[in-house]
């Protein structure tokens, strides 16, 4: 199945803040209590976030679901 472009673009802002931050997947999912491949999947455009997972991650990356989703919109 094909990924919608948000979901990479998405991803791809993820990554990028991620390792602004000099974190490693495994790190944000620690501090954003996930799991690992969570972080992984998201980034690579595969996976569709709830509300809850994008705020998790967006808190421990000291930015909002709204810059996120702003960062993702100008790719």
């Amino acid at each position: 199945m094909p990924t919608a472009p948000i979901l990479r673009n998405l991803g791809a802002e993820v990554r990028e803040r991620r390792k602004a931050k000099n974190l490693s997947q495994e790190e944000l999912a620690g501090r954003a209590g996930i799991h690992t491949n969570v972080v992984g999947r998201l980034e690579r455009g595969i996976y569709n976030p709830t509300v809850l997972i994008l705020l998790a991650i967006a808190t421990k990356l000291n930015t909002t679901v709204t810059d996120l989703f702003v960062g993702a919109d100008r790719r």
